[in-house]
């Protein structure tokens, strides 16, 4: 079932994402994160932008968001969407079910552009993008480090209709 986030939510929510920056490029943080930082971070993205789970049988396996792209108010129209499935639950079309709910959300409020920011090789993400419209506009060589080694990102975007 896809629902709204709820403040239960947050340590499993956070199991999820601290699974992904220990072990992957995914994300760019380097540390796991603390309950209380990620629970100021997810209270405050859903405070303005869409925010929803992925449940079965009381145990969270994904999680959509969308959130500001830059704080500058030229920006405002622009949203970065972001998806996490809990390892070991991909193939199971969650992130689809997810972007689905997500993106019909996105397209009731003012945003026009949706952007998709992914560390590159990612095959999966790029393919869930892709289903959705999204088209690669950028390609950034070397611009984060992580476990050493220097990071490129691509960028999606889906430009939302009128």
């Amino acid at each position: 079932m896809i629902r709204s986030l709820q403040a239960k939510d947050t340590q499993q929510l956070l199991e999820i994402y601290n699974y992904y920056v220990l072990n992957t490029a995914i994300t760019f943080d380097i540390e796991p994160l603390s309950l209380n930082i990620f629970e100021e971070k997810i209270t405050r993205i859903n405070n303005e932008y869409p925010f929803f789970v992925y449940e079965e049988k009381d145990k969270i396996l994904g999680y959509a968001y969308a959130s500001r792209f830059r704080p500058k108010p030229a920006y405002s129209n622009t949203v970065e969407s972001t998806v996490y499935v809990k390892h070991g639950e991909q193939g199971k079309h969650i992130g689809t079910k997810l972007y689905t709910e997500l993106l019909e959300a996105i397209r009731q409020t003012n945003a026009h552009t949706v952007l998709g920011v992914l560390t590159i090789p990612n095959d999966s993400s790029v393919k869930l993008h892709e289903k959705f419209g999204f088209t690669q506009v950028a390609s950034l060589k070397e611009v984060g480090q992580k476990f050493g080694t220097w990071q490129n990102v691509g960028i999606w975007q889906l430009i939302l209709s009128i």
